[in-house]
């Protein structure tokens, strides 16, 4: 099956190609790289031929607000548009746990446009929401720091390596749509404040860790669930402090 992943040179989508082509489909690549740019359209007529199935884990080059709506309000309505006209029977989207309780945030806000472009297309669809990658935890914890203290919102996250987030889409992107959300997770869940912890230690960064109330997770106020997946998530195998071990 000829399968076309929007992204496909990114984390998620590099190992995704990797994933699809090892079970023996077509997975294409598409991205500027290769000649396909969903902000402007070039390039999806042609990459989109003969595909049944579209995969978009592409993401904002900008996490400006007003930059990263514009990225998820044209690119989707680009490649939806493209798709349709193609014959396109299976759109999968990769997007985040939480992200409907998380509009504080301008980025989670644009995703949540992304979503209901989606599901308004009437082309059939698969949603997989994720949570927060490990490899993301020195990430978060920058966009937090203020001089050398990490200044983090209470609550609990139950984040995944970006193999199993892959593994997840790849199952997604094989399956029949479900016209809705599936989520993906891993096997264990932290106080953030512990997940940061754990990961600035593995790579000895000593920044003071602290839990502010004031503080917010991308501009969002969090709850103590607000990042949690539900109780059908399918959860991967790869622990958090066994992947660290692996890094040194």
């Amino acid at each position: 099956m000829k399968v076309v992943v929007i992204g496909g040179t990114g984390l998620i989508g590099s190992k995704l190609v990797r994933r699809l082509g090892e079970q023996g489909h077509e997975a294409v690549v598409a991205s500027p790289s290769t000649g396909v740019d969903t902000l402007t359209g070039e390039g999806l007529a042609e990459v989109l031929e003969g595909a049944p199935v579209v995969v978009d884990v592409s993401n904002s080059p900008s996490f400006d607000d007003q930059a990263v709506m514009d990225f998820f309000r044209a690119s989707t309505a680009n490649l939806l548009k493209a798709e349709a006209e193609a014959g396109v029977r299976h759109h999968v989207a990769l997007s985040v746990v939480g992200t409907d309780r998380l509009q504080g945030s301008g980025y989670f806000r644009a995703k949540q446009v992304q979503e209901e472009l989606i599901k308004e297309s009437g082309i059939p669809y698969s949603i997989v929401h994720a949570t927060q990658f490990f490899e993301f935890a020195k990430g978060l914890a920058d966009g937090v720091t203020e001089g050398d203290t990490v200044r983090l919102p209470a609550g609990r996250i139950q984040p995944i390596v970006s193999d199993d987030v892959a593994a997840a889409v790849g199952r997604a992107a094989v399956g029949a749509p479900v016209n809705g959300v599936v989520e993906a997770a891993g096997p264990e869940a932290f106080e953030l404040e512990e997940f940061i912890r754990m990961g600035l230690a593995a790579q000895n960064d000593s920044r003071k860790i602290v839990t502010d109330p004031r503080a917010t997770y991308w501009g969002a106020e969090l709850q103590e669930d607000t990042l949690l997946p539900g109780p059908d998530a399918h959860l991967g195998e790869v622990r958090f402090a066994d992947w660290l071990a692996r890094q040194q």
